[in-house]
């Protein structure tokens, strides 16, 4: 396990974030690309062996303190029985059934393979680095369902509540639900919940249809678990007294939010987040004045908020980023707090001689 995110995890005293970034085994990784030559995306996925090569690409050549399950978050819908392709343009989904949905032991019998991955790769991984499991949300897995897309208006999504309802009862959380045991079985320390759609519900609605889900699995798995959805406000927080007292270990945020009012909302919660993934892609020098100015106002904010953040991005590292870019931010955060570091033990010196 990597010590640093421990530290977060727990809340305590870390001299450096762990750094993880959402997609960072992916398409822009030269490692993945070369692996992708070979193997379709699938084989990538579904081959446990195959897909710790992959999670562990990017740990092994960038740094980062943690690795994630290499997969996809739509595996559990293929799982109840609907079809499922990967194409160039992303995935494509065919008919799916209404009625004698798989059941959640054989739907989790199909999805042995991820949990087969999270094993293999926490056996490869380095003793100093920690694992992360994930599924995918509630709301975006039922949009998926209904509209084979999570962008959009989602009018026929949204159009079709009480369905949600019992579907996502009956068919979908028990799936959920042992997907995450079964990957902290498998050596998963966190599993994250990427909803990546919940930000398209407005609030009133976000607190209908997701919090009660994130409410019971939370307690079911305590302090094991972290949420984020792309695109949501404070508002969707706004019955925010749930998570600050509930088993929720912590909360992703996007580039949308100011890292400062993720952390007063949600005071005893881990945050993950949230440099704008999109900045990556401007000129050397560019990007680093941003970088700089983005890491000025992180190295501002308290020492208890920073002993409970994890470093990341928005939403994640885009196809063709420079590898250079993601190389230079891990590089750079690990000198700028080490430096922060030296000038307060400076300090604690300069205290104790005048004492």
């Amino acid at each position: 396990m990597n010590k640093n995110f421990q530290l977060a995890l727990n809340k305590k005293n870390n001299l450096c974030p762990p750094i993880w970034f959402m997609r960072q085994a992916g398409r822009y990784h030269s490692h993945y690309q070369g692996l992708r030559v070979q193997y379709t995306f699938e084989q990538l996925c579904k081959q446990p062996l195959l897909a710790a090569e992959v999670a562990l690409g990017p740990v092994l050549d960038f740094g980062f303190d943690t690795a994630i399950l290499f997969s996809d978050i739509l595996f559990p819908l293929e799982a109840l029985g609907c079809d499922l392709e990967f194409t160039d343009k992303g995935p494509k989904l065919g008919p799916k059934p209404t009625t004698n949905f798989t059941t959640t032991q054989d739907a989790i019998a199909q999805l042995q393979f991820q949990f087969d991955a999270l094993s293999e790769t926490r056996r490869q991984l380095p003793h100093d680095k920690s694992l992360i499991g994930f599924i995918g949300g509630p709301w975006t897995l039922f949009t998926y369902w209904m509209e084979d897309t999570h962008q959009g208006p989602l009018l026929k999504s949204k159009s079709h509540l009480s369905y949600y309802s019992n579907w996502l009862t009956n068919i979908l959380a028990p799936l959920i639900e042992e997907s995450i045991r079964n990957q902290l079985a498998s050596g998963a320390e966190v599993v994250m919940i990427f909803d990546t759609s919940a930000g398209e519900l407005s609030p009133t609605l976000f607190q209908e249809v997701v919090t009660p889900w994130i409410k019971k699995w939370t307690n079911l798995f305590p302090n094991q678990i972290m949420y984020y959805a792309r695109g949501v406000q404070p508002a969707h927080y706004q019955d925010s007294l749930w998570m600050q007292k509930s088993n929720l270990l912590g909360i992703g945020v996007d580039h949308r939010w100011s890292l400062k009012q993720a952390f007063e909302l949600f005071p005893d919660k881990v945050i993950q987040g949230n440099f704008d993934q999109s900045l990556l892609f401007l000129p050397t020098d560019e990007f680093k004045l941003h970088f700089e100015k983005y890491l000025d106002e992180v190295l501002s904010l308290p020492s208890d908020f920073l002993q409970r953040w994890v470093c990341g991005l928005g939403h994640g590292v885009l196809p063709k980023t420079p590898e250079s870019h993601v190389r230079w931010i891990i590089q750079r955060v690990r000198e700028r707090f080490k430096m922060k570091s030296n000038l307060e033990a400076k300090g604690q010196e300069q205290i104790y001689s005048q004492n």
